[in-house]
């Protein structure tokens, strides 16, 4: 496992140990590997949502809505 240094501010660092002592995580690098985690899949959902607003775009012009062909598809 690498290691990494990081520098924060007393208060962050303070927020930090906190929620280990509150219980959620065994220590700070637990929790900041689950920061890390959240970060990473919120990134990709951001690029599966960039991806598909890509493909709408790219998919030409909208065609009009059609109520009717909608109910008959029920």
């Amino acid at each position: 496992m690498a290691i990494i240094k990081v520098s924060l501010p007393d208060q962050m660092k303070e927020w930090v140990e906190r929620q280990s002592v509150d219980g959620r995580y065994a220590n700070a690098s637990d929790y900041l590997r689950d920061l890390i985690r959240a970060d990473q899949k919120r990134q990709a959902a951001f690029s599966t949502l960039q991806s598909a607003i890509t493909e709408g775009v790219e998919s030409g012009p909208a065609e009009e809505f059609d109520p009717e062909f909608r109910r008959s598809l029920r």
